[in-house]
């Protein structure tokens, strides 16, 4: 698969409203994962394993953190003077009052002179609320011998009554589409389309205009469209993955991380989940620390209990503090004798000397950034 073959298109920002309070002050693709990641370098490095070399990353609000994280796309080799990494902001459709765009569709009309003028063949258009190391090169190439105008990448998994938005898929023994509908009325073990998906050029944007004019908003509703006009591959992710649909998914996800099966597939050393490189200095554990089935990322001070955690860059527990099944972001202090169970805080929380929160498996509970209590 040569590079200029695909370009792709990373939607930050298109969950944004999924995450409540995580998502209030920066956008889906650069919410904090898994003690030094952020939801975004799942995505581009997925791509970069593939060979693809031209992204553009669309983005709508909120998205000063993900400017910061991203840079010039240095850490995924996408800091290029000829393609490489290329920003999107946002835009207002002429005579909208709504603003930026209010949907996948939308956004793509936005950006149809970056597409057009592209020589790539196929795009690779991906969302930012899945956690998955994805192997997009087999499915170019299962795209390329089917000889099919649109390859949806889906995952098999419960769906549940908030996933009312999940296109649920139906598939033939030949991994050809039959038929998708929102799961709204859906239960159980299902096939969902996992926001990811390979499309010819040209016929993207023929989609996009015909979808536009006609008034819709998301690809959601071209692929239910196309599926009984259209030939669409199913290709299915063999390995493990998280959908994320809200706070307690994304806590979840981050628990998942416990388990070292799990590690071992998400982080393969043949096909590398790249981030941000930060030059830190690595954890420091007091002599009365104690640290169980947690990961503690460099930088952290470790002076009081740990266990079944997730611990960002440079967190602090005090003396005496115990924090078990909790998610504790980048620059947080937990002060002595505190103690928390079931809580996520958010970057620079300072909980002082003393205090006790708890949330529960169900309902965790959320500290906003910068809190102090």
């Amino acid at each position: 698969m040569s590079e200029s073959k695909v370009l792709g298109i990373v939607f930050s920002d298109m969950h944004d409203d999924k995450m409540g309070d995580l998502t209030m002050v920066r956008t889906m693709g650069s919410v904090p994962y898994g003690g030094r990641y952020r939801l975004v370098d799942f995505t581009l490095s997925n791509m970069i394993n593939a060979g693809i070399r031209d992204v553009g990353m669309i983005t709508k609000f909120n998205y000063h953190s993900l400017m910061d994280h991203v840079g010039s796309g240095r850490e995924w080799d996408l800091a290029r003077k000829i393609g490489g990494l290329t920003i999107l902001p946002p835009y207002a459709t002429r005579g909208s009052a709504t603003g930026p765009n209010r949907g996948s569709l939308d956004a793509l009309s936005g950006i149809h002179g970056y597409i057009a003028s592209s020589k790539a063949k196929y795009v690779l258009l991906c969302d930012c609320d899945i956690v998955a190391n994805i192997d997009y090169k087999a499915m170019l190439a299962a795209h390329e011998e089917s000889g099919a105008g649109i390859t949806l990448l889906c995952g098999r998994y419960d769906v549940a009554p908030h996933h009312g938005e999940d296109l649920v898929l139906t598939i033939g023994e030949d991994n050809f589409l039959r038929d998708a509908f929102q799961s709204a009325e859906a239960r159980g073990e299902q096939d969902v389309y996992m926001n990811s998906a390979i499309f010819d050029r040209e016929l993207l944007l023929r989609l996009v205009a015909d979808g536009v004019s006609h008034g819709k908003y998301t690809l959601g509703e071209i692929i239910q469209e196309q599926a009984k006009t259209h030939t669409i591959l199913c290709y299915k992710q063999e390995g493990w993955f998280y959908h994320m649909h809200n706070m307690v998914e994304y806590f979840e996800a981050n628990m998942a991380l416990l388990n070292a099966s799990v590690r071992e597939d998400l982080f393969r050393p043949e096909r590398p989940i790249l981030t941000k490189i930060r030059d830190e200095a690595p954890a420091k554990y007091g002599l009365s620390s104690s640290v169980k089935n947690s990961m503690v990322a460099d930088g952290c001070i470790i002076e009081g209990a740990v266990e079944n955690s997730i611990i960002f860059r440079g967190v602090k527990i005090g003396q005496g503090a115990v924090v078990r099944n909790s998610i504790i972001m980048q620059g947080s202090v937990v002060d002595d004798k505190a103690e928390l169970d079931y809580v996520i805080l958010d970057k620079d929380v300072l909980i002082k000397d003393g205090r006790h929160l708890a949330g529960y498996l169900t309902y965790p509970l959320y500290v906003p950034k910068k809190s102090h209590i």
